[in-house]
């Protein structure tokens, strides 16, 4: 069996199987970010454990629309597998579900005439098949989203437990001993490059050979652009790969429809986009006036940004496809700190998905962000997310107090006292008292190797 590495997610899956009320479990994300594996590992923890495979099983998808008494298709399962079914004592994965819409509505059944039994579900692209249903069993099926590997992932993968615990126990007022920020940051230059897919870390961890990092990262890209056709008929392979490297080469800025290669009509440049939205391998990052809560309540569709799934994925396409990869990567594994943080988007996509991988896994959560959208002006904040009922701004900067025009200003004009500076500068603080009103602000300094410590607060 290959090395399983923990995962932020075991907790929430441990939590389901002990639960009295384990509703069947739908695991969603982009392809090989780990899904089966997870499921795996939780299957150890049972007495019997059913793997059905829908792509390995196609007789599978025949048996769910012939069949609609979930007792009966549980014992079924049991004597294809020769493995016993015991409600309590038997796990049942259902792999690849996507490819039936009755094995995805079985689960409502399970659900309602079967529910001491525990049953999980996954797939590949199961986002595009959930689409094209009405409803899938709201309230009857509990969804679980999950990513490639976080950055404390990557170090627990490689057994610094105890880096993981210190940074999460330090603040502005307690940071780090310098040798061990030191280490992280070099650590986090490691992650950008390796990336948080789970083949690569393994590779990383186990050989600690960039090239066949590489490897690992060829065949993840080609089984991405081997699923382009399976999108929707009537857009063309080139579209979606046009447009997914333009997305590359826009990130940290506005997505401009234009830019994509190809004199493509902008509408299909838009469902293109969708696509691979719905695929997971990009996120949507929306502009918000940011004038109160909920941030989705005031966005302007005209502004948008996109930003790729994973780093180590993305340098290793720019290298392939785009011939800008190599440069970068000398600036990550060599350059000054600030070079590496103000280097095009490369950080703000990644502090973006850190923040998500570290949010509640039940929800697909949204990203905002603002812009001064005034002509001859130019000010911007690279996220902003709810906190405490207020507005909270997050900047991706390796600047010092006066290069935080924006941010500051940005604070005084929505009335708030708190905001976040993510670089690789150890934990501290930059505070400013306004003459005029007496309003003091604080801009607290988060690495971003300690973006837990922002999402993950009691």
């Amino acid at each position: 069996m290959d090395m399983y590495f923990p995962r932020l997610i075991d907790d929430y899956l441990n939590h389901w199987m002990s639960s009295d009320d384990h509703k069947p479990l739908l695991l969603r994300g982009a392809r090989q970010v780990g899904k089966s594996s997870c499921i795996r590992h939780l299957g150890e923890r049972f007495d019997y454990y059913i793997e059905a495979n829908f792509e390995n099983h196609p007789e599978l998808k025949v048996l769910f629309e012939k069949e609609r008494d979930v007792h009966v298709l549980a014992g079924q399962l049991g004597m294809m597998f020769n493995v016993p079914v015991v409600p309590g004592r038997t796990l049942i994965f259902l792999d690849e579900i996507q490819v039936s819409q009755a094995a995805i509505k079985s689960l409502w059944f399970f659900r309602e005439n079967y529910p001491e039994l525990h049953v999980v579900a996954a797939g590949s692209l199961l986002e595009f098949t959930l689409k094209e249903l009405s409803s899938y069993g709201v309230g009857r099926i509990r969804s679980i989203h999950i990513y490639p590997m976080s950055f404390n992932e990557f170090l627990m993968a490689q057994g610094k437990t105890q880096w993981v615990t210190a940074k999460q126990q330090a603040d502005s007022q307690h940071p780090l001993l310098g040798i061990l920020h030191n280490e992280l940051v070099q650590q986090f230059r490691m992650f950008m490059i390796v990336g948080g897919m789970p083949a690569s870390v393994a590779k990383w961890v186990t050989t600690h050979n960039f090239s066949q990092c590489q490897d690992e990262m060829d065949d993840i890209i080609s089984s991405y652009y081997d699923d382009f056709a399976k999108y929707a008929p009537q857009l063309k392979p080139e579209l979606l790969r046009n447009t997914l490297q333009s997305v590359i080469m826009q990130q940290g800025g506005k997505f401009v429809y234009s830019r994509v290669e190809g004199a493509f009509r902008i509408d299909d440049v838009k469902l293109a986009l969708s696509m691979l939205v719905h695929a997971g391998l990009i996120k949507r990052v929306s502009h918000t006036a940011a004038n109160g809560l909920p941030l989705g309540a005031e966005v302007n569709d005209k502004f948008r940004k996109y930003i790729y799934i994973d780093s180590g994925l993305m340098l290793r396409l720019m290298d392939l496809d785009l011939g800008g990869g190599r440069d970068l990567t000398q600036t990550i594994l060599a350059g000054a700190a600030a070079d590496l943080v103000n280097k095009g988007g490369l950080t703000e996509s990644i502090l973006g998905w850190e923040m998500i991988k570290y949010s509640s896994p039940r929800l697909q959560h949204d990203l905002y962000y603002w812009e001064n959208t005034t002509n001859g002006t130019r000010s911007e904040v690279d996220y902003v997310i709810a906190r405490d009922l207020k507005v909270l701004p997050i900047e991706c900067k390796a600047g010092t107090s006066g290069k935080m025009k924006s941010l500051w200003l940005f604070m005084k004009n929505k009335h708030l006292t708190l905001a976040y500076r993510c670089s690789l500068e150890n934990f501290s603080s930059l505070q400013k008292t306004d003459s005029a009103s007496g309003v003091t602000r604080t801009i607290l300094i988060n690495p971003l190797y300690a973006v837990a410590n922002i999402m993950q607060q009691p």
